[in-house]
């Protein structure tokens, strides 16, 4: 059975993407959860990960480690492709849009941690603006070419949704306005089954990782966690 190691649901965005993945096409695995930044989490982390880090799928003799490599080995080998467009120029598109999400947005991965169960508001600067204005162009050409074909990027659930699903989840922590085609694509998100599944399960966490925890709180109540402050 494949294994897929993981951080804490609540803060680890790299292991939220296969997860998701996994998660939304019903694919069974056994779930290794490691809280991150533990005392003793590298020697957990290096039973498993050559990298000291999540996640990391283990399928029989094979070690991924690397969530981009992940998902592709996932759709090639147990999906039959089905996470990616059909056609060639829409899997090179999609495949963009994930290696532009896997290398870029600093400014959002330092200044807007993902903390899945908390509301929080804060000062947006110049870089993270920009960086959020980009994200949403990206949404918005899509949603707007491929609406007709599924609530998804491209129509159907693909490895891009599971690449941008934790920023959905900081979207929605720290109250970004969107427009009303990103905002549509993001209510989508946060109603998909593996996603609330995934929340479901990091409010249940008791970790709590300072460096995660920026901006000031905002009340609201877990039971209607999709719903914007």
């Amino acid at each position: 059975m494949l294994k897929l190691v993981i951080g804490n649901k609540n803060y680890s965005s790299w292991s939220m993407r296969p997860w998701v993945l996994l998660s939304h096409f019903n694919i069974v695995f056994d779930e290794v959860r490691i809280p991150l930044f533990t005392q003793d989490y590298q020697q957990e982390l290096a039973k498993y990960s050559p990298s000291l880090k999540v996640p990391v799928l283990i399928d029989g003799d094979t070690t991924i480690w690397d969530s981009l490599a992940i998902c592709e080995y996932v759709s090639e080998k147990y999906l039959g492709g089905a996470p990616l467009p059909s056609s060639a120029k829409e899997r090179a598109l999609c495949r963009a849009y994930c290696a532009e999400m896997h290398a870029g947005f600093f400014a959002i991965r330092n200044q807007l941690p993902m903390n899945c169960r908390a509301r929080k508001k804060l000062t947006l600067n110049s870089q993270l603006e920009t960086e959020i204005a980009r994200i949403q162009r990206l949404w918005d050409e899509a949603r707007e070419k491929y609406q007709d074909q599924g609530p998804y990027l491209f129509g159907e659930f693909s490895i891009a949704d599971a690449f941008y699903a934790p920023v959905v989840m900081r979207f929605l922590t720290y109250g970004i306005s969107l427009s009303p085609l990103s905002e549509e694509y993001l209510t989508n998100m946060v109603m998909n089954e593996a996603i609330q599944s995934w929340v479901q399960e990091a409010q249940t966490e008791t970790e709590v990782l300072p460096d995660f925890e920026l901006g000031e709180p905002v009340e609201f109540e877990l039971e209607s966690w999709s719903q914007r402050p």
